[in-house]
């Protein structure tokens, strides 16, 4: 079973919330890890311009399809261009060395929590692409995997910071089928503090501004609260914390962000593959932002590593090339915040392999839809009404109609989400002028609106 879908219906089982292991007397932490007390030195200055989590853009970067390379060096070459689409955060899967025993080549399998491996470069190469996105404008996000580690991470010694079963054998993450990794135990409080110190060694040692964390749902919620809380006592930084999961507390213990999972399917499963009705939704909406606050934010995404992988590309689940931008412009101004997986930007026709570099990106294709991305990415990062207003849908059961309403300024969104052409009736309150958002010009709408295959609208007044 594809690895996004075991997470989501793990999630929805609550299965994250039984961690296994019995507790056994904590054994000295392995020599490789820091003293509780020790404090490396901060390398660089904290980077200033970390966007609040309303006003985030991310851009998720596989280093092993990104470029022929697949390394550090081939994405510090493309930074003008990630962050010419609008981005102002590079989140890079995991950079840590990979384990070898029993293993499938995953980069969540990591053998050392605080190395690069060798195959996407060195410290002083990572560093160097973190000042780089930074004098861009660009916060950085390390992917970190909680749940599990390699077979043959130096921590395996510590047999008890690791799940058993009942003969004392360790175990892999239960329900997963991941049996190239072993889950660790939470009941363990030193295992807990070795895995906050290799947190923060990242802060410091490289100047990140923040984690992606793996897996989320699968950790208990104390651990988050002290993980986060310890993190955002790093003097000088403002971090942002992103959660894969849609456990409902995951916005209590910390987190500003949040994957959009139930919003992906439902787009995918139900309207696209179903034919339902497009006021599905709506009441997603409702569902994902339960317990949030104010400044808490679900990130929308029509493709990342894992669905990619499973599921397929944005063209082949959203109607080819006119059908995934249109369904992107829903992601990226509905609810949230959007984020972009590398290579759909232009219109990257391959299932982008992450266990090894077979797959490396040709970025020469689809000029056009790259110019789209922009623009659509331009106006949400130009519009306090997208960013942070108020939502009202006025959707039909084949077109996705709503208002971002803010003081003094209204966008109005219209979106066909089928491959045929259709007919919208207006609102009473929605006819009148309005400005088109993407070249300025006056439009009148009347009582019908008509849309070809996969069209979108966007208009503001």
């Amino acid at each position: 079973m594809p690895r996004m879908n075991i997470l989501y219906i793990v999630t929805l089982l609550a299965l994250a919330c039984s961690k296994g292991g019995s507790p056994s007397p904590s054994p000295t932490p392995p020599p490789t890890q820091p003293a509780a007390d020790s404090v490396p030195a901060q390398y660089g200055q904290p980077f200033t311009s970390v966007p609040a989590p309303a006003d985030a853009v991310i851009y998720q970067v596989n280093m092993r399809a990104f470029s022929a390379a697949g390394n550090l060096k081939g994405v510090q070459a493309r930074l003008d261009s990630i962050h010419a689409l609008g981005v102002n955060v590079l989140y890079l899967m995991p950079v840590y060395p990979v384990g070898v025993l029993k293993s499938v080549n995953s980069p969540y399998c990591v053998k050392d929590f605080q190395s690069v491996a060798t195959e996407f470069g060195s410290l002083s190469d990572l560093r160097t692409l973190v000042d780089a996105a930074h004098s861009k404008g660009m916060a950085v996000l390390f992917d970190w995997v909680a749940d599990h580690t390699s077979w043959d991470n130096a921590w395996i010694a510590n047999k008890a910071w690791y799940q058993q079963d009942a003969s004392g054998n360790i175990i892999s993450p239960l329900n997963t089928g991941w049996n190239d990794v072993a889950a660790l135990n939470y009941t363990n409080t030193d295992m807990r503090r070795a895995m906050i110190k290799a947190m923060s060694w990242w802060v410091y040692t490289v100047n990140i501004d923040g984690y992606r964390f793996d897996a989320a749902d699968f950790i208990p919620f104390d651990f988050w609260q002290q993980a986060l809380d310890s993190l955002r006592k790093i003097p000088g930084h403002q971090l942002l914390f992103f959660a894969e999961g849609t456990r409902k507390d995951q916005f209590t213990a910390g987190f500003q962000l949040e994957y959009g999972m139930g919003f992906y399917y439902t787009l995918k499963d139900q309207v696209f593959h179903a034919g339902r009705s497009v006021k599905l939704i709506d009441s997603v909406n409702a569902v994902e932002y339960n317990n949030a606050s104010s400044g808490s934010r679900v990130v929308r995404y029509t493709s990342n590593h894992d669905v990619d992988a499973s599921d397929g590309t944005p063209l082949d689940l959203f109607g080819g090339k006119t059908g995934s931008m249109s369904v992107f412009l829903i992601a990226a101004y509905m609810k949230g915040v959007p984020m972009i997986y590398d290579g759909q930007e232009v219109g990257c026709t391959v299932k982008l392999n992450y266990f090894n570099n077979s797959t490396p990106i040709d970025w020469s294709t689809n000029p056009e839809m790259t110019a789209e991305y922009k623009k659509i990415l331009a106006f949400y990062n130009t519009s306090p009404a997208l960013r942070g207003g108020s939502l009202q849908s006025y959707s039909n059961d084949d077109i996705c109609v709503f208002t971002k309403t803010t003081s003094g300024s209204t966008v109005l969104v219209v979106a066909n989400l089928r491959g045929t052409a259709g007919s919208y009736t207006v609102p009473a309150d929605l006819q009148g002028s309005w400005m088109d958002a993407f070249d300025s010009s006056t439009q009148q709408l009347g009582s019908q609106l008509s849309l070809a295959p996969f069209q979108y609208k966007v208009f503001q007044r």
